[in-house]
């Protein structure tokens, strides 16, 4: 069975939804720990609740950004995972960390990639009259929620509506992409090759699929 380490960083909501996606089967993987640089991140609480390893690692323990990420792939060189799951981990990775495990880091990030990638991409879709959002899974490399896009999926902007409730609407999609896109990862479906992201061997677009 194929190991799977989950990076979180607050909450871990998409953690859940991918515990759950193993627990039933969907997803044929098994998560062996799940790492976070905040100490009181609550998705330490449900990885504990549902049985799986976890291990904090601490920006100041260390002297820079490169000596934490170096500690981070040695640790999980020797778990020996196949698949790294970013899921709300609020840390850049360095170049030599994304270059260590080519094409088997994926991210999910709350927008429409290329559009508003980094921070605060509800309130700029909100403040620049989109009329659609939506959230994207994507290979991991050096450039910031730049890698090749692999399954996006699309929610309406209503006339009237906060970012809590675009937020609400965008995580509820997370919740079922994310799963399915580690399911085809973990299937040997999924795989990168030369920067570009390939579905049963054939080279998806840039923009990857869209679920509406």
């Amino acid at each position: 069975m194929k190991k799977i380490a989950v990076l979180i960083s607050g909450q871990g909501s998409n953690l859940q939804a991918i515990i759950n996606a193993c627990q039933t089967g969907f997803i044929r993987g098994k998560i062996v720990i799940v790492i976070s640089n905040k100490i009181d991140a609550y998705g330490l609480v449900r990885a504990e609740s549902a049985g799986i390893s976890s291990h904090i690692f601490l920006r100041q323990d260390f002297a820079s950004n490169l000596e934490m990420d170096n500690a981070i792939g040695d640790y999980l060189e020797d778990l020996d995972v196949d698949l790294i799951v970013l899921a709300g981990y609020m840390k850049i990775l360095t170049k030599a960390f994304t270059q260590r495990f080519p094409g088997r880091i994926l991210n999910i990030h709350p927008s429409l990639l290329p559009k508003y990638p980094g921070l605060h991409t509800y309130q700029r879709a909100l403040d620049n009259g989109e009329k659609e959002h939506g959230t994207t899974v994507h290979f991991v490399n050096e450039e910031i929620d730049g890698g090749a896009t692999v399954l996006q999926a699309k929610v309406p902007i209503f006339p009237g509506d906060t970012v809590e409730e675009i937020e609400l609407r965008t995580r509820e999609q997370e919740y079922h992409i994310y799963p399915l896109v580690i399911k085809w990862f973990i299937e040997e479906r999924l795989k990168l090759e030369n920067g570009i992201a390939y579905l049963d061997d054939s080279p998806l677009p840039i923009s990857g699929y869209a679920a509406e």
